[in-house]
């Protein structure tokens, strides 16, 4: 999960990757998903997976589960 690190721009961003740091560089330079264009974003969580299908798995539940977003986001402030 990705956060916003840009002024008066309050977002998280979940997304599957293989490489974290190759798809962070893409996002912060304009060439990740089309809703983080234009902002700096900071890696605030990760898990990994055995498989592909368990990790988009838990990225669409984590994407529409915004209670644990939320939590997530809270860990990390701490």
């Amino acid at each position: 999960m990705l956060k916003s690190t840009s002024y008066g721009f309050n977002k998280t961003y979940v997304g599957y990757t293989k490489n974290i740091k190759n798809r962070l560089i893409k996002h912060n330079t304009n060439k990740g998903a089309k809703s983080t264009k234009g902002h700096k974003w900071i890696l605030i969580y990760k898990k990994r997976f055995k498989t592909k299908n368990e990790a988009m798995s838990f990225e669409y539940k984590l994407k529409k589960n915004r209670k644990q977003r939320k939590l997530i986001l809270e860990d990390f402030n701490r």
